[in-house]
């Protein structure tokens, strides 16, 4: 996706910024990101884990406020934004059903950015349609923080979904990652992908022919020298898995439920498919979950999807802090 000109000088690499990392930016795409700014990033988000570790709360953004505007359902991306801004002591205009607001009379996306940018000093957007965030941060003059638009991306997730990894396992280069299940419209795997290809990695993309990963993303990460590999099934790879990344697919990007139906239960995780893959992995999802994994798997200690949301906290503290030049 390219940027407006008048737009690209708030998304550039981090390392061009004179007056900090990210400070006054707007995150719209993983592609903003060098591997010396994720380390930079996941950094600050080790030193945001120890503070709430310790104290659980610090004075860092007392009197900011972040609007959360969600045009789509959320518990765990709204909660985690919320619950990182007031740990950092700010306040936060939380709109979770837009449909009861000025939206539903008919307002566009810049009139509302340019109203909610009145009363807050960041705005954390999730919007149903590929491209708003960067329609967003066009009309806005306050940083805008994507937390995914249609089934384009979702870079926050793609953060906290790498520093999980890195936690988990120690090191990302060198790492097998196999990516399963809804890979045409999830957006969480597609910015995932994207950041991946920053390191040495080998992807493994299992999916249903109609969930295939988009080609356009398939030949991105060709032209960067990637190892890609498709598969319809989950049984080549899992000796060589180091991260099985699941999705679940999404009913809501259907057109044709009878299309849902037909792949909604293709691959399901279950404590005997555990046993296939190797004693040292990690297991993750972006959750919810809709029957991908099954319940029983949660005691294994290679399942790491609820630490994964864990840290999402300290991720979504780290960049908070830091557009708002704190960090």
């Amino acid at each position: 996706m390219s940027l407006p000109v008048h737009l690209q000088s708030r998304y550039l690499p981090l390392g061009d910024q004179r007056t900090g990392r990210l400070y006054g930016q707007d995150v719209l795409s993983v592609s903003q990101f060098c591997r010396d700014d994720l380390e930079y990033i996941f950094g600050v988000a080790e030193a945001m884990r120890t503070m709430v570790a310790h104290i659980g709360t610090v004075d860092l953004l007392k009197g900011k406020i972040l609007a959360n505007l969600f045009y789509e359902p959320s518990t765990r991306t709204s909660s985690s934004f919320a619950a990182a801004m007031e740990r950092l002591g700010g306040s936060v205009i939380q709109i979770n059903e837009v449909r009861y607001s000025s939206v539903a009379k008919g307002e566009s996306l810049p009139d509302t950015i340019r109203t909610l940018e009145s009363y807050a000093d960041v705005i954390v957007l999730r919007h149903p349609e590929t491209g708003s965030a960067a329609i967003a941060a066009q009309h806005g003059r306050k940083p805008i923080i994507n937390a995914g638009d249609g089934i384009g991306e979702h870079p926050t997730q793609a953060l906290l979904d790498l520093f999980t990894i890195r936690e988990e396992l120690g090191t990302i280069d060198g790492l097998t990652v196999t990516m399963l299940g809804d890979l045409r419209y999830g957006r969480t795997v597609h910015s995932l992908a994207r950041l991946l290809s920053l390191y040495n990695v080998r992807l493994n993309y299992v999916a249903p022919e109609i969930l295939r990963m988009p080609a356009e993303l398939l030949e991105q990460l060709n032209a960067k020298g990637v190892h890609q590999a498709e598969y319809d099934t989950l049984d080549p790879v899992m000796a060589e898995t180091d991260v099985l990344y699941v999705t679940r697919v999404q009913k809501e990007r259907f057109a044709d439920i009878s299309a849902y139906d037909a792949v909604k239960g293709a691959y399901v995780i279950t404590p005997e498919t555990m046993a296939r893959f190797p004693s040292r992995m990690a297991l993750m999802h972006p959750l919810p979950r809709v029957g991908e994994i099954a319940p029983e798997v949660d005691s294994d200690p290679r399942a790491a999807y609820f630490r994964q949301m864990e840290f999402g906290l300290y991720v979504r503290m780290a960049l908070l802090a830091m557009v708002l030049g704190k960090a």
